[in-house]
């Protein structure tokens, strides 16, 4: 047998490795908007509310976080549908065919629900900076300037990787929930517990399925697809990216809960109610020794709340040129797009101004909570309605899938408007 008789096997294996790689860098190439609004969505609030679930109810409420996967998958895959195909964004779309009213009102409480995100991710950042000895004016003051450094840079590309970066700090808490050392046999006791007949129990539910999607997530990442230059040749890969973000934002929100339940529930009969971010620094770092607890806490924290200010930030910025029509995109200097700058701007100095007013923090995060619930059915009914009426015959949203994406939705908006109007009269 010759030498040239292996050169069909050779070739052939040459050709599938080099199919591989160049599949890999595609994607490595379109990856970013999923997985950047993702790390966002799993911003300081939501890991509060994921602790506050595993402190108070143990691992009974794991398997909704499970649950919540494909969900918030299957809802942010239509917004880079809608980008993709369209090369519009989420305001512009709706300003076309539901008119200029419905969009300037989508759009304005948007502004309003960012402005109230920044206060929640600046407060979160003081917070771990306080824990270190850091002045509140300080620590928010550097976070600033660097975000506003950061947009300066001139490309989307630039802030998308930085935004990773930053966000990819939250997988420590996968790190302290090893290190708190889970009972097996409690988590498959949790994950067959129910209590559904507690109205506490229920509340929690609502919270983290009313907090699986915030409203400027849609519009984030319709912007970001279409800023990137991303075209329907890209959905594919635009879609993996957004399954890896999905399943990475739920993997934090479950390693914040195993870590509480395992460190307080555990430990305390009928759980302990928790409520800053101070709050669970405490309760969870001498459990894991006290330095590495503090060091893995405060870099989890500030990572994600890093990248959820600089989602939000850029978020407000996006929609409100999509309305005003003014130049926004990251690609165009100051000079060429001073608007987008300045609400970029305005928007955290709101934020900080806030935060370090002396103002009630619960009582901002409540009302937060309260605008975003209030939010969600407005978008998300946009959002469908549009898949079905914005996108040509091969990519709208029809059929089954149709009836099944409009009664998770239905379940998700009652829900957080439930989550919402509880907090607001529990506090």
């Amino acid at each position: 047998m010759s030498s040239n008789d292996y050169s069909p096997s050779s070739g052939g294996t040459a050709s599938v490795r080099l199919t591989r790689r160049s599949a890999l860098m595609a994607y490595l190439a379109i990856m970013g908007p999923g997985l950047v609004v993702m790390l966002a969505d799993t911003d300081a609030g939501s890991l509060i509310t994921a602790a506050q679930s595993g402190a108070q109810w143990g691992y009974t409420l794991l398997s909704a976080q499970v649950i919540l996967i494909p969900i918030v998958f299957m809802v942010q895959e239509l917004t880079i549908r809608l980008g993709v195909v369209t090369g519009k964004g989420h305001g512009e779309l709706i300003e076309s065919h539901f008119g200029r009213g419905w969009a300037w009102l989508s759009v304005s409480t948007l502004v309003v629900a960012c402005a109230g995100a920044i206060v929640c991710e600046m407060s979160g950042i003081a917070g771990v900076g306080l824990m270190w000895g850091i002045p509140m004016w300080a620590s928010t003051g550097a976070v600033t300037l660097f975000l506003v450094i950061m947009v300066l840079t001139g490309s989307y590309l630039r802030v998308e990787r930085i935004a990773i970066g930053v966000g990819l700090f939250e997988l420590v808490f996968l790190v302290t929930m090893f290190m708190s050392s889970p009972d097996p046999s409690q988590v498959m006791a949790g994950l067959k517990n129910f209590p559904v007949s507690d109205s506490n129990y229920l509340f929690l539910v609502a919270a983290n399925i009313g907090a699986v999607v915030m409203p400027w997530m849609i519009f984030y990442q319709q912007s970001a697809v279409v800023d990137k230059g991303l075209t329907v040749e890209h959905l594919r890969h635009s879609r993996i990216d957004t399954a890896v973000g999905s399943v990475i934002t739920q993997l934090v929100m479950i390693a914040m809960l195993v870590t509480t339940a395992a460190t307080l529930w555990a430990n305390q009969e009928g759980g302990v109610d928790l409520n800053t971010v101070e709050q669970i620094s405490d309760a969870i770092t001498p459990h894991l020794g006290y330095d590495a607890g503090r060091i893995l806490f405060s870099l989890g924290i500030v990572g994600a709340s890093l990248v959820a200010a600089i989602v939000v930030s850029l978020t407000a910025a996006w929609g409100m040129g999509e309305i005003t029509g003014y130049r926004r995109s990251l690609g165009d200097g100051v000079k060429q797009a001073p608007w987008f700058y300045v609400v970029y701007a305005v928007v955290l100095v709101i934020g900080v101004s806030v935060v370090l007013s002396g103002a009630n923090l619960i009582d901002v995060n409540i009302f937060v909570q309260v605008l975003n619930a209030l939010l969600l059915p407005v978008v998300l009914g946009f959002l469908v309605l549009l898949s079905q009426r914005a996108l040509p015959e091969p990519y709208r949203l029809k059929g089954r899938y149709a009836v099944v994406v409009w009664g998770v939705t239905g379940v998700m908006c009652a829900l957080g408007v439930y989550s919402g109007i509880a907090g607001l009269f529990q506090s």
